[in-house]
């Protein structure tokens, strides 16, 4: 089958930038979005009356620790993740195949699919693309990602080329086997777009970009995966723009694993529309809050005795109280701090990208850039050059230097 129900609808664009509307089974999603990342089916912490509270109309959750826990027969029972959590909102899972590098030290690929050692029960598990496929039919996400062969950003091109000419090619044989098994007229399934760090004319990425716009028709987006694994930064910008410059314009492009604010602010400049990232939550619970100025650790001292809130015009729960509260919590190691933080993070970014889509809509980006940039980076020449390199050949006007 393929596809699914998905209707995008590009609303206005900016250079190279775009606002559009996904809609899925449960309801518009209005991009540039960031998706906040609830691995076993809630951020961690959370009710689903608290993460709708935020207005996430979409969040991702993970088909790998899904599978090992509820378990796809309490999910079968209780009519899919939906219905078990509550939520009324869109869901998006991972293919699971994400863990081939994050549990590489468990996992073992063959053309088959990937074996893993199940950090539960120690049992061996196989994820072959149809299994992957039809887990994720039983959580009944609203998007699907097809199952890819992800090798590490950091491998060698010439040392470890073999692997990753398999790891291209075998993507899409995946991508194939993923479009045969999708039944579920329900749920939209997204193909992904590998290549390492290759754009070189007729390269890994764009062999990858013309095996998806052959399939243009049988999926309802594509994501560019392989990045934020430690590559350097001038490679990352340039394979999201490579990506987002040849790949089909009528699908939505989903940069997985990015959630710091600059990333996120290049590549929707670059094209890109949707994004995921633990980030947000993560450092949260380490006591680090974003606010318009950059990222602060509000463990340190000089926060013991500060009155005010984080942000006086952010509506979450750690803005209701001080810094001064918040570093009290952290010092006294109370989990509310990272629940409180992680609000504030998640509610910081999708208010980033509701600007960064009012900006392309008025014809303001260069403008909410240079602000943007001004506020993070202050100081005179401490913009990164990676991200002036790629904001430049994004045609956004720039005057802070």
């Amino acid at each position: 089958m393929g596809k699914g129900p998905l209707v995008f609808q590009v609303e206005g664009t900016y250079k190279r930038a775009r606002a559009t509307t996904v809609t899925l089974g449960h309801g518009p999603v209005q991009t540039p979005v960031y998706m906040p990342v609830g691995t076993q089916g809630t951020l961690k912490g959370f009710s689903t009356e608290q993460i709708d509270e935020m207005n996430a109309r979409i969040m991702l959750s993970n088909t790998y620790f899904l599978n090992l826990r509820p378990g796809i027969a309490c999910l079968e029972s209780m009519g899919g993740l939906h219905s078990l959590m509550g939520r009324t909102a869109n869901l998006l899972t991972d293919s699971g195949g994400f863990q081939m590098v994050s549990l590489i030290d468990l996992s073992e690929v063959t053309e088959e699919g990937v074996s893993f050692i199940s950090p539960v029960d120690s049992k061996r598990l196989l994820l072959t693309p149809e299994e992957s496929i039809r887990t994720q039919q039983a959580i009944g996400s609203d998007v699907m990602m097809a199952l890819d062969d992800v090798v590490s950003a950091l491998l060698d091109h010439e040392r470890d080329y073999e692997r990753l000419a398999l790891s291209t090619a075998r993507t899409t044989r995946w991508l194939d086997r993923c479009i045969a098994t999708h039944t579920s007229p329900t749920q939209t399934l997204f193909g992904i777009c590998q290549g390492h760090l290759d754009i070189t004319p007729g390269g890994f990425r764009d062999q990858c970009i013309r095996d998806i716009t052959e399939r243009k028709d049988r999926i309802g987006g594509v994501a560019i995966g392989g990045l934020s694994g430690g590559e350097a930064k001038d490679d990352f910008w340039r394979v999201v723009s490579y990506c987002c410059e040849h790949l089909p314009e009528e699908l939505p492009r989903y940069v997985m694993g990015v959630g710091f604010p600059l990333d996120l602010v290049v590549c929707t400049c670059l094209g890109a529309d949707m994004f995921d990232c633990v980030y947000s939550t993560r450092v949260a619970r380490m006591g680090k809050a974003m606010i318009r100025s950059g990222i602060i650790s509000l463990d340190k001292s000089a926060f013991a005795l500060d009155m005010s809130p984080l942000d006086p015009d952010c509506p979450c729960r750690a803005c209701r109280h001080s810094k001064a509260y918040l570093h009290a919590l952290l010092v006294s190691k109370s989990p509310v701090a990272g629940q409180l933080l992680s609000d504030h993070n998640v509610r910081y970014l999708l208010g980033l990208m509701s600007g960064l889509r009012a900006s392309i809509l008025n014809g303001t980006l260069d403008s909410y850039v240079n602000d943007f940039l001004r506020d993070q980076f202050p100081e005179k020449g401490s913009v990164p050059t990676w991200a002036l390199d790629a904001l430049k050949s994004a045609g956004i006007s720039l005057n802070v230097v």
